[in-house]
C-alpha cells in the first residue's frame, strides 16, 4: 500500500495533509508514505524529519502520486493535479464540494474515490476525525491574536503609576468552537468579553468561560434550540429586537469576532454597515466567515478593509496561519479516519462502504457524485 502527500498548491495554504508522527503511524499501518519535497516547509517540517521517519521523498507532485493507493491532502485537487493520481486511488480531504459540482465529477471521471472530511458526522466515534472542530478551535485562538495584532491598543486593564488603560471590550458572534475558543482566549488577554448566539444552550458555555450573553432571552429565545441541539429558524420580531440590541451593543466595543458559518450556504449577514459606521475609529472586526461571503458588510477577502477609522480583517484560511498547530491536528485527524479503512492483520486497504463514516463522507465512487448532499 502506497500513501502520497503532496504540496498544497493554493498561496495561502500552509498546511500538511501529513506530519512526521503521522507518517510513523502510518508506516506501522503498513503502507509505505511518498511525500513531495518541501510539501512540510510552511508547517516546519523539513524533507529531513519525514525521511527520519520512513517516508520517501519524491521531487514532484506526479512522481508522489505515481502508484498510490491514497492520496492525502488538506484542499481539493485541481484538474491538473488529479490528472496524474492514479485510478481508483481514494483522495481523502477537505474537498469544499459544496457549489464544486463540476470539479467533483472531473475527480469522478478520472475514477477516484474520493473523501471529504468536512462531512464526518458528529458524533462520540467520529471526535478524533472532526477536522472542522480542530481547525476552527485553532482559527477562533487565532482571530483573537490577529484581533490584538491590528487594534493600536492593549488589551489588558492596566494600573499604573502614570494612570489607568481601560481593558478592550471583546464581542464574540457565535459560540460554536470557534466562538467558544475566542472568548477563552480574548479573557486569557484581558479582555471584557460579550457573546452572543442563537442557542439558549450557548448561554452556559459562554458564562462558563467568564463572558456576559448578550441576547434577547425572551420565550421565543427559550424554545429557539432542537432537539438534536440546532438553531430554530425565528421570527421576523425576534430577529428585529435581538438586531437592535445587538446593535446598541456594538457601539460600545473594541474587537468584534464574527463566526457564523452555515455549510453549503452563503455565511449569514450579522454585522452591517450602518452597525460598522457605529463604532469608534481604531475598533477592528475580525471576519472569520469571509470565505463564504462574510459576516461583515465591508469586509474583503484576503484584506483589511478599513471605514472611517475600523478596520475589518478578512483574512483567509485563519486556521492555516499557525500552520504548524494546523497540520498536527488535521495530519491526526486524517490518521484516525484512514486507521478505519485498514485491516490491521492484513495490512492492506479494507473499505467497508456500510460504515458510518465511509457513508457520511464519501463524494465520488465508480465514476459518479455518490453524497446525497450533492447528486442532484
Amino acid at each position: 500500500m502506497k500513501i502520497a502527500v503532496p504540496m498544497e498548491r493554493d498561496p495561502v495554504e500552509g498546511r500538511v495533509a501529513a506530519t512526521a508522527e503521522t507518517v510513523k503511524k502510518l508506516k506501522a499501518l503498513g503502507f509505505d508514505v511518498t511525500v513531495e519535497t518541501g510539501a512540510g516547509t510552511k508547517s516546519r517540517i523539513p524533507d529531513a524529519d519525514y525521511e527520519a521517519v520512513g517516508a520517501t521523498i519524491a521531487a514532484d507532485a506526479a512522481s508522489a502520486a505515481a502508484g498510490a493507493d491514497v492520496i492525502l491532502r488538506v484542499r481539493r485537487p485541481t484538474a491538473e493535479e488529479a490528472a496524474a493520481y492514479p485510478a481508483g486511488a481514494l483522495v481523502i480531504g477537505m474537498l469544499d464540494p459544496y457549489g464544486a459540482k463540476e470539479a467533483m465529477q472531473d475527480l469522478a471521471s478520472k475514477g477516484l474515490t474520493t473523501f471529504s472530511m468536512e462531512f464526518m458526522p458528529r458524533i462520540t466515534r467520529a471526535q478524533v476525525m472532526d477536522v472542522l472542530s480542530s481547525q476552527a478551535n485553532l482559527a477562533g485562538y487565532q482571530a483573537v491574536i490577529d484581533a490584538a495584532a491590528t487594534f493600536d491598543r492593549a488589551f489588558p486593564m492596566m494600573m499604573t503609576a502614570a494612570g489607568t488603560i481601560p481593558a478592550a471590550r471583546v464581542f464574540v458572534m457565535g459560540a460554536g468552537v470557534a466562538g467558544l475558543q475566542a472568548i477563552a482566549t480574548a479573557r486569557r488577554l484581558g479582555a471584557v468579553v460579550t457573546a452572543t448566539d442563537v442557542r439558549p444552550a450557548a448561554k452556559d458555555q459562554v458564562e462558563s468561560l467568564g463572558a456576559k450573553f448578550v441576547a434577547v432571552e425572551d420565550e421565543e429565545f427559550k424554545q429557539a434550540e432542537t432537539a438534536a441541539g440546532y438553531a430554530k429558524p425565528m421570527s421576523a420580531e425576534y430577529q428585529a429586537k435581538q438586531a437592535a440590541l445587538v446593535a446598541e451593543h456594538i457601539k460600545k466595543q473594541d474587537v468584534v469576532i464574527t463566526t457564523a458559518l452555515i455549510p453549503g450556504r452563503p455565511a449569514p449577514k450579522l454585522v452591517s454597515a450602518a452597525m460598522v459606521a457605529s463604532m469608534k475609529p481604531g475598533s477592528v472586526l475580525i471576519d472569520l466567515a469571509i470565505e463564504r461571503g462574510g459576516n461583515v458588510e465591508g469586509a474583503v477577502a484576503g484584506e483589511i478593509a478599513e471605514v472611517n477609522g475600523v478596520k475589518i480583517v478578512g483574512h483567509l484560511n485563519v486556521a492555516g496561519r499557525i500552520a504548524a498547530s494546523a497540520s498536527s491536528l488535521y495530519a491526526r485527524n486524517l490518521y484516525a479516519f484512514l486507521e478505519t479503512l485498514v485491516d490491521r492483520q492484513e495490512k492492506k486497504l479494507a473499505v467497508n462502504y456500510e460504515d458510518e463514516l465511509v457513508k457520511a463522507t464519501l463524494v465520488t465512487k465508480d465514476g459518479q457524485i455518490v453524497h446525497p448532499a450533492l447528486a442532484n
